[in-house]
């Protein structure tokens, strides 16, 4: 398995889990507090359905790619590519925004779902949060696979989970103050660049189907200085959607993202900090 697979999935596992993992740790704070702990099973039941649906949802992309032919599964994959990088920016932006008001947030939908005796609204709010992450990271994992041609690395993944795991049980259990800011924000550097990669990737596969115009293919080629096939130059294509011969469509998608999403970030940092 090479490594650069491990660590993109370690990254991104990590980090959905760990919003999973937080959001489920406020709702079942605040039922304790509350002394709702009848809602115990439900909200974990949801949370397994949900966790159940990403899984089906995983199997059937992975089916569906791995069985379309030629242009056909050229532009499936390209499709992923695409469709895991948007998502992979959306999460990341969503969670700067979001991450002083989640909390508050959550607890005032729990405590209004507990006063109008609202059971479908107690269960749907982490079936949703559990939903919506899961199926992030299943679309993500699929898309790396394609990337890097190999499997998923169930060691990554795993190991990110565990990570959360701990984590996550530290904070709502251990009563320990653990620095998410610091932690989210690195991870979601690594994850900006990796769907940089990913959206490059599927720029190439769609180029390869003709859906998108391929401008002066190769605009450079150095696979004799650091192959991508092989050691560091697999580890970067792995990780980091690295391309030793790419056209200048996919160079110029490539750090227009990154230029663009680096803008964003400093303008974000700028309205936050102007907040106070």
């Amino acid at each position: 398995m090479n490594e650069g697979t491990v660590f993109a999935t370690f990254v991104v596992v990590f980090r959905e889990a760990l919003e999973a993992g937080l959001i489920i740790g406020i709702i079942l704070t605040v039922l304790a507090r509350l002394k709702a702990h009848h809602y115990f099973s439900g909200v974990a039941l949801s949370s397994l359905t949900a966790l159940f649906l990403s899984f089906f949802i995983g199997g059937w992309l992975s089916s569906m790619a791995d069985n379309a032919q030629d242009r056909a599964k050229e532009i499936i994959e390209g499709v992923i590519s695409l469709a895991a990088a948007g998502v992979l920016t959306y999460m990341f932006f969503w969670m700067e925004a979001q991450a002083r008001r989640i909390r508050p947030e959550i607890e005032s939908k729990i405590e209004t779902a507990l006063s109008q005796k609202d059971y479908f609204a107690m269960v749907s709010l982490p079936f949703f949060a559990v939903f919506r992450e899961g199926a992030e990271t299943v679309l993500f994992l699929k898309a790396v696979a394609i990337q890097s041609g190999g499997a998923v690395s169930w060691i990554g993944g795993v190991t990110g989970l565990l990570a959360a795991t701990v984590i996550t049980g530290f904070i709502f259990f251990g009563g320990r103050r653990v620095p998410l800011k610091p932690l989210f924000r690195w991870t979601g550097f690594f994850i900006l660049i990796i769907a940089a990669g990913l959206l490059a990737y599927g720029i190439h596969e769609l180029e390869e189907a003709k859906w998108v115009p391929q401008f002066i293919y190769p605009l450079y080629n150095i696979n004799h200085i650091l192959n991508e096939k092989e050691g560091v130059g697999s580890f970067l294509k792995a990780l980091f959607g690295y391309n030793a011969n790419p056209s200048l469509t996919e160079v110029i998608v490539y750090w227009s993202y990154l230029i663009v999403t680096y803008v964003l970030v400093i303008q974000q940092e700028r309205q936050a900090f102007k907040k106070g």
